[in-house]
C-alpha cells in the first residue's frame, strides 16, 4: 500500500501565517482578508500566529510577500487583492504582474503562498468572489497555502524519521 499525503484536511496547529492584503478595492479585500483569517483559525492557527499586512494595491503584494517569506518567520502566506477591469489596459499589467510576482515568491522561497487576488471583469464578479455566490477567494488562498505547508511539514517529518532509522 502506498503512502499517501494531503488527502486529509490540513492541520495547521503550531503554524505561523501571514496575509498580505491590498487596500485598493477594500470593499472586497476586507472580506477576502476576513475569509483568510477564518480559514486559518478553522485549521488550527492561533490568533496570535496570524499577521496581516496591508499594502496599497495588488502590484505591491509580491514585494511584501517576498520579504515575509525571506524572514523565515512564516509557514504560509496568503495574498489577497482585487483587480477589476476598467477602460484602459492598466488591469492587464497589474493583474499579470501581481500573479507572476506572487508565484515567484513561492517558487523562489519555498514558502507556500496562496493566490487570492480576484481578477474580475465587473464589480459584480468581484462581489461574487469575495464572499458572495461563488465563495471567498481569500479563504481559498489560505486553504491552499496551509495545505501545502502541512504537506511540506509531512515531508520534513518523514525525512527526519528516515534519518533516525
Amino acid at each position: 500500500m502506498p503512502n499517501v499525503f494531503g488527502e486529509d484536511t490540513p492541520n495547521a496547529s503550531g503554524m505561523r501565517v501571514a496575509i498580505v492584503a491590498s487596500i485598493f478595492n477594500d470593499q472586497f479585500t476586507k472580506r477576502l482578508c476576513n475569509g483568510a483569517v477564518t480559514t486559518a483559525r478553522e485549521h488550527g492557527v492561533a490568533d496570535e500566529a496570524i499577521d496581516v499586512y496591508w499594502v496599497p494595491g495588488a502590484f505591491e503584494i509580491p514585494l511584501m510577500a517576498g520579504e515575509l517569506a525571506a524572514s523565515g518567520v512564516y509557514d504560509a502566506i496568503a495574498c489577497v487583492g482585487a483587480v477589476v477591469r476598467g477602460e484602459t489596459p492598466h488591469f492587464d499589467f497589474v493583474a499579470g504582474e501581481a500573479a507572476r510576482g506572487i508565484m515567484e515568491v513561492g517558487r523562489e522561497s519555498g514558502v507556500p503562498v496562496g493566490f487570492g487576488v480576484i481578477t474580475a471583469d465587473t464589480l459584480e464578479q468581484a462581489e461574487a468572489r469575495s464572499g458572495g455566490s461563488v465563495g471567498n477567494t481569500g479563504s481559498e488562498a489560505m486553504y491552499a497555502a496551509l495545505h501545502v505547508a502541512a504537506l511540506l511539514r509531512d515531508v520534513t517529518t518523514t525525512e527526519d524519521e528516515e534519518d533516525e532509522a
